[in-house]
């Protein structure tokens, strides 16, 4: 089954991606307080799902594809990672909620300008130019 960018952007709105980075974010910037153990399960799930529909998303761009997949190695709930020290778990929530933020203002369409580059001029004639 070949993935197409216009059938997955119908799917997963733009809004839908910018509100799931903005909960990520903030739920990460929580993160860097100190709160009992059951807060950090669901906060790896938020940001695992959050960083897999970005690399759905964005699979042709190679930065943010790889950035996102690092994300959902490091916070998958299914074989998580212990750093077991929190002061190193702080700088990694701020960083991936930075990240998350900077979504926001990343358009996953493809720019203008590579649009103008993909188009071919066409020789346009009318009949009124001919001359007999």
């Amino acid at each position: 089954m070949k993935l197409d960018k216009e059938k997955i952007m119908k799917i997963i709105p733009q809004f839908i991606l910018k509100t799931v980075s903005i909960v990520c974010a903030l739920a990460l910037f929580i993160a860097t307080f100190n709160f009992p153990i059951t807060y950090y399960m669901p906060l790896r799930i938020i940001v695992f799902i959050g960083a897999i529909l970005f690399v759905i998303t964005n699979y042709k761009h190679l930065f943010v594809l790889m950035t996102f997949c690092l994300v959902a190695v490091l916070f998958n709930p299914i074989y998580p990672i212990y750093l077991y020290i929190k002061s190193y778990w702080i700088p990694l929530d701020i960083i991936t909620g930075i990240l998350f933020l900077l979504t926001i203002f990343y358009d996953v369409t493809e720019s203008k300008e590579e649009e103008k580059g993909t188009r071919t001029k066409e020789n346009k004639s009318y009949t009124r130019d001919k001359i007999y």
